[in-house]
């Protein structure tokens, strides 16, 4: 499929098109979870449909890539770069829909998020004047 400077895709459909059958399997995941049943004293094996997160780097090995060798194929190339962006951002909206859903825990917002120019610093030091604009006072009048 991919090598350095070869792409499997020609068109910039084609990536969309690969783009929402990953979507679609990211979405559709089969995991299988085993509980104790104490009404049976044994243990339940259930198939359940879970969703992983969307990455790009999800994406490139989807498509058979290295990430690096998919932004040394496609990254530099006007053709692709708006699906290359919009891939983008669907990964940091389904990052941010799964965490404000309760689908991630909470508590790992701040490592998943990092790589979308969030942080969870605050910064206290302001530095410099703020200007302060009191006005003649005339709305204050009765």
């Amino acid at each position: 499929m991919g090598r350095l400077g070869t792409g499997k895709f020609r068109s910039a459909k084609q990536m969309i098109d690969a783009w929402n059958e990953y979507k679609s399997e990211c979405d559709n995941k089969f995991v299988l979870t085993h509980e104790f049943s104490a009404k049976n004293s044994e243990f339940v094996s259930k198939e359940l449909r879970r969703s992983v997160t969307y990455t790009k780097k999800g994406f490139a090995l989807f498509c058979g890539m290295t990430e690096q060798n998919f932004y040394a194929t496609y990254g530099n190339n006007p053709k692709f770069e708006p699906v290359i962006a919009l891939i983008g951002e669907e990964c940091e909206i389904d990052a941010r829909e799964k965490f404000e859903l309760g689908v991630i825990d909470p508590k790992l917002a701040g490592l998943w998020m990092s790589n979308y120019g969030y942080t969870t610093k605050t910064d206290s030091n302001i530095s410099g004047s703020v200007p302060v604009v009191i006005s003649g006072g005339d709305a204050l009048e009765d």
